[in-house]
């Protein structure tokens, strides 16, 4: 599989949880992530985030902006999110076969601070 922002190989990972094993893909160049349906809730609460996501967050911030790509698993066009509780984070997902995350989005989904509840407050109240 390639990944669908700068085309390089995606490398199969193993990460162990509580849960159980999760396997996710990794970009070897953006070092972006692929994770199936349901795969990243299961390491959100992962402890170090950082060993997943060890990508620089200025390059992911770079390729964020590439936000029309089509799923790795299935080549149709995947549907561009923000993060309800997190509106900073934006992410591509396909309904069928999951989520891509730029480099740093993992481990700034995993790490939800006050401000990101206090702007989730702001945007209800002004009802965005």
């Amino acid at each position: 599989m390639n990944c669908p922002k700068c085309e390089a190989a995606m490398e199969e990972k193993r990460f162990g949880t509580i849960k159980g094993t999760v396997m996710f893909d990794k970009c070897t160049g953006c070092n972006g992530f692929w994770f199936d349906t349901g795969e990243v809730e299961k390491i959100k609460d992962a402890w170090r985030p950082e060993f997943i996501d060890s990508g620089d967050p200025k390059v992911g911030k770079e390729f964020n902006k590439i936000r029309d790509i089509n799923c790795p698993r299935c080549d149709t066009k995947m549907d561009q999110v923000t993060d309800p509780k997190q509106r900073h984070i934006q992410l591509e997902t396909c309904k069928e076969h999951g989520v891509f995350m730029d480099a740093g989005e993992f481990v700034d989904y995993t790490n939800e601070t006050v401000m990101d509840i206090f702007r989730g407050v702001v945007a209800i109240l002004k009802g965005e």
